[in-house]
């Protein structure tokens, strides 16, 4: 019988460690020629770790010959906020784009279900963070519907008035970044300078730069200030010069008329059946804007014009937003010559339980139609609570405004469409 064998054992090291097994290794999708280790695939692969859903998802998560997937983000320089784009490449031409969300998802509207009204205002400030005042807008106007409440018009003149200033900051922060995708600084450098002398005075106003929680149901939380009065009359009084310096700076720049016109081009039909909203429809040639379709507040009472342009490209996207900063200043110099005296809040009880109902209510963003969706049942907290977002919509046309440009390209069109991811992941 021959002498029994010792079973095999790990091979150790010198101090007695067992040394480390070779990682699995399999073949990329993009080259089969390329092995990467199983461990640390989900790091580079684009592909979802799980079998295609849709039949759209299975058209685009198959490679033909001479195609690969690229991704873009969810880094922010390159993607206007926490965004992941999966390009689909031919070299360097875009043959389809799949955008991720979800990168930020917070359940904001859950959590106003479990507020108070007056705490909801509080919550949805960091989903528009870019101009906060104009999330907190639509939701204090759906309540006020619940309940009926005669805001005074002194505090309807101030949110107009506050409201267009954030939009110019808001405008003013989307031509520099804008260029600075294309790689230009300059105009972000001028750009930051206009957006912290508005959000100075809406601090001197409101004790915040950035997430304000200024508007109250109705009304708003303290009447114009001295401080505030004089910075926002020495700002206006070089307000449409400087617009038409910083205009200047990209209109009659070569490199970015260029590289904006003839990209990315979103038609009239289009654009109408991707329920796009705001500045991005309106390059396409449609009128639409709810402070005049559905007027709200003051804005019946005042004069200003819907600017529109029907090229419908990345270039007539930015033009209207230059265009909307112009008539932002007629409107607030209207508001201070024609703001009346008085109260700047209604009469409310602390604690506010509307009759059961549901309400609507929207108003005209930076981005688009910002609305709130209510359902009371009587008690102390929404019991629904539904946000719209037009970033959202617009982003949904970039699969089809991005085929067939060069992926260099891609990086103007989402900055044409200025979208906020707080919004979208909301």
């Amino acid at each position: 019988m021959p002498p029994r064998q010792p079973a095999s054992r790990p091979s150790k090291s010198r101090a007695g460690k067992r040394a480390p097994e070779p990682p699995q290794q399999y073949a990329s999708t993009d080259d089969p020629r390329v092995m990467l280790d199983r461990q640390i695939g989900a790091l580079f692969e684009p592909i979802p770790p799980y079998p295609t859903q849709t039949e759209r998802e299975g058209e685009f998560y198959t490679l033909r010959d001479g195609e690969m997937f690229l991704n873009v983000g969810p880094h922010h320089p390159s993607t206007h906020g926490v965004l992941r784009l999966v390009v689909k490449l031919s070299g360097e031409q875009v043959v389809d784009v799949d955008p991720v969300l979800g990168y930020l998802h917070r359940g904001v509207e859950k959590i106003c279900e479990n507020s108070d009204y007056y705490h909801v205002i509080d919550q949805v400030d960091p989903l528009e963070y870019v101009s906060a005042l104009f999330q907190e807008w639509p939701a204090v106007l759906s309540f006020e519907k619940l309940m009926d409440v005669q805001v005074p018009r002194r505090a309807e003149y101030i949110r107009v008035l506050t409201g267009e200033l954030l939009r110019i900051s808001s405008h003013i922060l989307y031509v520099g970044f804008y260029a600075l995708d294309l790689g230009g600084l300059t105009p972000i450098l001028y750009s930051f300078i206009e957006r912290d002398e508005i959000v100075e005075m809406l601090a001197a106003l409101t004790g915040a730069r950035m997430l304000f929680n200024y508007f109250r149901i109705g009304g708003v939380n303290g009447d114009l200030n001295h401080e505030f009065m004089s910075r926002l009359g020495d700002w206006m009084s070089r307000a449409a010069k400087e617009v038409e310096s910083s205009a200047t700076l990209l209109n009659e720049n070569e490199i970015f008329v260029r590289r904006t016109r003839d990209v990315g081009v979103l038609d009239r039909a289009a654009a109408l059946r991707y329920g796009v909203t705001g500045g991005n429809l309106r390059a396409s040639g449609v009128p639409f804007d709810v402070r005049r379709a559905h007027p709200y507040s003051v804005y019946p009472e005042l004069d200003f014009n819907i600017p529109t342009r029907d090229e419908g490209d990345s270039l007539a996207r930015y033009l209207i937003r230059i265009d909307e900063i112009r008539e932002s200043i007629k409107i607030i110099d209207q508001c201070l010559h024609n703001m009346p005296d008085g109260p700047v809040m209604a009469s409310l009880p602390r604690l506010i339980r509307p009759r059961p109902g549901r309400a609507w209510a929207a108003v005209e963003g930076p981005r688009g139609m910002l609305g709130v969706y209510t359902i009371s049942d009587g008690s102390d907290q929404p019991f629904r609570f539904r946000i719209h977002d037009p970033s959202l919509l617009n982003l949904e046309t970039l699969p089809a405004l991005a085929t067939g440009h060069l992926l260099a390209d891609t990086m103007t069109i989402i900055a044409s469409l200025d979208p906020v991811m707080g919004g979208i992941d909301k």
